[in-house]
């Protein structure tokens, strides 16, 4: 008989908080291109709503989705927030149109703006978990991190993160503080930074996979749909339930402006993956 698989359902967050291993990314209750306000506002609120009743306790958002609007649907929809409630964000990222036209600021005043913005709009005296969206190519990365940690000194921020770094950026990083938590790039299908993922999982730092299902790879694509077909679920949620029993530091932030796809997502934490399902989707990464 095969084993079926276990995994963990919570992650210790830099060491106290602890939060479930389903979250929600909340960039797409913004407008269309993730630019400005929704057509409907409500609807937005309903899903941050449902999915703290659902047990979501693990909300991540950018100062840059919408610009602005997804902090401030999040205080609208949540504020005052439960005490269980993680409301994580991020700084270091300008737009001045749709989601493609984006630049990097890391800058001390940017960073500065872009903290306090944050701190407003979602009604907080502290941000639980405040990554830098982008290492900076102008900006030497020891004066971002500087910031980051006079900012925490200050208690403005309680724990640090960084998003697309390579492993010599977190070993840097960590020279000015601690990290937390590292969002990359991340799939079944998509395994570039499976050396990132091994390093945090080494030092305890939550990995939060953005992309969660990959795409773009036909032939991987098929064969994860076939897997799927098999165990009667949707790939989307095979790829969820793969991250969640493949490394018990991955955090899933996977997002959506539907309350029927909200609790799809959620339900892939009741998928049973066997020790044959894990190997045979570990398989598809060397299909590439």
């Amino acid at each position: 008989m095969e084993t079926t698989s276990n995994f963990k359902k919570t992650f210790l967050l830099g060491g106290d908080l602890e939060i479930n291993r389903m979250g929600y990314g909340a960039m797409r209750i913004t407008g269309p291109q993730i630019w400005g306000m929704p057509e409907n506002p409500q609807n937005s609120i309903d899903v941050l709503q449902t999915a703290v009743e659902l047990g979501v306790n693990f909300i991540d958002t950018a100062d840059q989705y919408g610009p602005f609007t997804s902090e401030q649907l999040i205080a609208e929809a949540l504020h005052p927030y439960k005490d269980n409630v993680v409301i994580a964000t991020k700084g270091g990222l300008v737009r001045f149109g749709p989601w493609a036209d984006i630049n990097n600021d890391a800058s001390p005043q940017h960073l500065q703006d872009a903290l306090d913005g944050s701190l407003r709009r979602l009604k907080s005296e502290r941000i639980e978990l405040y990554q830098l969206h982008r290492i900076d190519p102008k900006v030497p990365a020891e004066v971002s991190f500087d910031f980051l940690a006079k900012a925490q000194q200050q208690g403005k921020i309680r724990h640090i993160g960084l998003s697309e770094v390579s492993v010599d950026d977190i070993k840097l990083a960590q020279q000015h503080f601690q990290v937390v938590s590292v969002q990359n790039r991340y799939s079944v299908l998509d395994r570039q930074w499976e050396s990132v993922l091994d390093y945090c999982k080494s030092q305890n730092i939550a990995f939060i996979p953005w992309f969660p299902i990959g795409g773009g790879m036909v032939q991987l694509e098929e064969k994860l749909k076939d897997i799927a077909q098999r165990k009667q679920v949707t790939m989307h949620q095979l790829a969820l339930a793969w991250l969640l029993h493949h490394s018990d530091n991955i955090l899933l932030i996977p997002g959506t402006s539907s309350i029927a796809h909200l609790e799809e997502n959620v339900s892939a934490t009741t998928i049973e993956l066997t020790a044959d399902d894990q190997k045979e989707l570990d398989g598809l990464s060397s299909l590439q």
